[in-house]
């Protein structure tokens, strides 16, 4: 049961993904007339954001679901696995949010994007970072554990320290300028069953489709008192690692 997109669910249930990655276009510091590559674009939101201020944007997604609401925006996109990414010297940048965490291969992520640039070229992004829903993950494996399943089998996320990440960019010949994990709890704009639903479909890939919904109502009591407050608002217990990284002029692929 791999995890699934839909790009309708994403938006009422994940909106703030986008929201909350001003800060990193910030640090992009996109020029207009620069072609830059979005890697794990989703539905295109800050893909159209990159594309208006005048940049030659192309995204990329894993989901063809995704791919297909960009393509809705009039972007160029298309469906793309991040660690096999087969571009050559064509960009002046790659922006990433929010995706590298889904990759299990890092390195292949890092490799693909030192491919695609430039030289002078910048790879700059934010993804979860260690320590991320450490609460929700938690919850999670009490809750698999119940059920004689194991969290570490179906766990799907790859959140890095800014050292073990600033170290990759490194050792793949990056310059990097900036790498910090820091916390940033979330609000949700629902409950945590339905960000569950949304981001959370490969934990629950051993347990039967009609055990399912007792089983997020399960985490979702269990997490009550860390993450919603008394007003019923929740918040998800999230960490974020932004990156900033040249590849140098001159330098050999």
């Amino acid at each position: 049961m791999p995890q699934t997109w839909d790009p309708e669910r994403y938006r009422a249930n994940a909106g703030f993904v986008a929201a909350l990655g001003a800060p990193v276009v910030e640090l992009l510091a996109p020029v207009p007339g620069e072609r830059i590559l979005d890697l794990g674009c989703g539905d295109g939101t800050l893909t159209a954001k990159l594309a208006s201020l005048g940049c030659d944007v192309l995204g990329v997604d894993a989901s063809a679901a995704q791919v297909q609401a960009a393509r809705a925006l009039g972007l160029q996109a298309r469906v793309a696995d991040g660690e096999r990414l087969d571009f050559d010297t064509e960009f002046d940048a790659v922006f990433t949010n929010a995706t590298l965490h889904w990759l299990k291969d890092h390195d292949a992520a890092v490799d693909g994007a030192w491919r695609a640039l430039k030289p002078g070229g910048r790879f700059v992004g934010e993804c979860g970072g260690a320590g991320c829903v450490a609460l929700i993950r938690a919850a999670l494996g009490r809750g698999l554990a119940k059920r004689g399943l194991d969290i570490d089998s179906v766990n799907p996320w790859n959140f890095s320290t800014a050292e073990a990440f600033g170290a990759r960019l490194r050792n793949r010949g990056f310059t990097v300028e900036y790498a910090e994990v820091f916390p940033r709890p979330t609000p949700l704009p629902g409950d945590v069953t339905a960000w569950l639903e949304t981001f959370a479909e490969n934990f629950m890939k051993g347990i039967p489709g009609e055990e399912r919904a007792g089983f997020l109502a399960e985490v979702q009591e269990d997490l009550k008192p860390d993450l919603c407050d008394v007003a019923g608002k929740w918040t998800a217990d999230y960490t974020r690692l932004r990156f900033r990284a040249v590849k140098p002029l001159g330098a050999a692929d």
